[in-house]
């Protein structure tokens, strides 16, 4: 069903953020791009980097007086200590796709506890939260984002580091003889996929990794799938909090549960 969406200002802010870097995105795809090294084998590139100046420049503009923390710059505008509000920036999430050729990328930027919005840049979808409730803008027209286990597709970050290791890695967790029996896996690589469990593409999302609530990868994407109505928690299964460890989305508590059991019995 399509409706119009009549919500916050800060989300519009978050969706003409998105936009402004998935143009950037879109328009240097293909070309010969230097690559910024990271170490540790991660590197941006000059996409990343200039996705990102577009958002802060979109952000600056709409919220003069609001922090910024962008995955290539840092701490940016107001201090953290002197502003009440944050926005988190990622602005390429799947660099190494993008690198290679690959169309699975999103664009992210979120409010921390506000609005939040993902772009795919290269389908046009914007997914997009006040806070309260969560859409996608196709085409001018929004609609309600519904997660359901439909699909049965479970996406897993296989990425190293894996710091859970040997208690969960992602790659046992696709190995559990259950796991077959309920799920088909998926690895798109990119936090795209988090924005799908809240969209019913996915029924579930599972990432290893530390503390993850303010993360500027994954903020936007959480903020989304709180919002349509999924199960958020860490792979301990406790809500996502200073302190916790990873991520576990699932479209509703049956897929959460399973997914939380086959987990449990590997560790």
């Amino acid at each position: 069903m399509i409706s119009s969406y009549a919500g916050s200002e800060d989300a519009e802010v978050a969706i003409a953020a998105v936009r402004a870097g998935a143009d950037v995105v879109r328009a240097m795809y293909g070309q010969r791009i230097a690559r910024i090294d990271k170490g540790g084998g991660d590197f941006a590139t000059a996409a990343d980097v200039e996705a990102e100046r577009v958002i802060l420049d979109v952000l600056r503009t709409a919220r003069p007086d609001d922090a910024i923390l962008g995955e290539e710059g840092g701490q940016q505008g107001a201090t953290a200590s002197g502003a009440k509000r944050q926005w988190l920036v990622d602005p390429l999430c799947g660099t190494l796709n993008y690198a290679v050729g690959n169309m699975l990328v999103a664009v992210n930027v979120a409010l921390r506890d506000g609005a939040a919005a993902v772009a795919d840049p290269f389908s046009g979808e914007v997914f997009f939260t006040d806070g309260e409730t969560a859409w996608v803008r196709r085409d001018e027209e929004d609609a309600r984002l519904k997660p359901t286990p439909a699909t049965q597709l479970v996406d897993v970050n296989l990425d190293a580091p894996f710091p859970s290791a040997p208690g969960f890695r992602g790659v046992d967790l696709l190995a559990h003889p259950e796991f077959g029996r309920h799920f088909r896996p998926r690895v798109v690589s990119t936090t795209l996929a988090v924005a799908w469990v809240a969209a019913g593409r996915r029924a579930a999302y599972v990432t290893d990794g530390g503390d993850l609530s303010g993360s500027v990868h994954f903020a936007a994407g959480i903020a989304l799938c709180r919002a349509a109505g999924c199960v958020v928690t860490g792979i301990d299964g406790v809500p996502i909090s200073e302190g916790g460890r990873g991520l576990v989305v699932a479209a509703d508590a049956e897929t959460h549960g399973r997914l939380m059991s086959m987990i449990r019995s590997r560790g």
